[in-house]
């Protein structure tokens, strides 16, 4: 039957998902900056120095620390994901490729003219499209390593000099436990989250979701 005749959809619900994501992200975000202003603040007013305003503290060490943070962890977390999910297998999971069954991403490139313009080009441009997914999260997961990192040495400084204490340098904090510390907890809760996901859905379902198996599917089957 021909599906020409099919209404066509409005953009916000064929984009409804990202939106939605896009949009309590920047919420949340906006929510983070106030409270974490707040908050610095009153650490500096105990610490007997000015506060900041809301300007100035979005460029502070503070807030720049505590947001790339947990980017870092996340961009990690789908780096990995995209990358493992390559050759490790989970029986059972929604979220693992067939034991031994070939899968339609696993198929060399055809050009066609739908295609996108990579595929068409062909050569480097086609093998770097071919890992561009995992590539894009290895560069967003240094970037956001990078300024968490700054903004927590930034930090680290800032309130050593209002302690009455030297300030240290990158090398010196980057072999300190504050750093590690602040980077370990969040890649942690990553890892169990995925693991997580992973394990569930072998015996637990979304009537729906494209994250889980049909409710009928034995729970041995692997993928969707």
């Amino acid at each position: 039957m021909s599906n020409t005749n099919k209404p066509v959809k409005s953009w916000l619900f064929r984009n409804g998902l990202s939106v939605f994501f896009i949009s309590i992200f920047i919420i949340t975000l906006l929510a983070q900056a106030f409270t974490g202003w707040k908050t610095h603040n009153e650490e500096l007013d105990e610490l007997g120095a000015q506060g900041l305003s809301l300007g100035n503290y979005l460029a502070s060490g503070h807030f720049i620390s505590a947001t790339f943070e947990n980017f870092e962890s996340e961009f990690l977390q789908m780096a990995l994901y995209v990358l493992l999910t390559i050759s490790l297998r989970q029986i059972g999971s929604a979220e693992s490729k067939k034991i031994d069954e070939h899968e339609e991403v696993d198929r060399e490139p055809v050009p066609s003219p739908e295609a996108p313009w990579p595929v068409r080009k062909g050569g480097l441009i086609l093998k770097l499209y071919s890992h561009s997914l995992s590539i894009a999260f290895g560069i967003l997961f240094f970037v956001s390593w990078g300024l968490h990192f700054y903004g927590s040495w930034t930090d680290h400084n800032n309130e050593q000099i209002l302690k009455g204490k030297a300030a240290v340098s990158v090398f010196t904090y980057l072999s300190e436990a504050n750093f590690w510390f602040e980077t370990f907890q969040n890649w942690q809760s990553e890892f169990l989250s995925v693991a997580s996901i992973v394990i569930l859905t072998i015996f637990l379902r979304q009537k729906g979701s494209p994250e889980s198996k049909p409710v009928d599917a034995p729970n041995l089957e692997t993928g969707k």
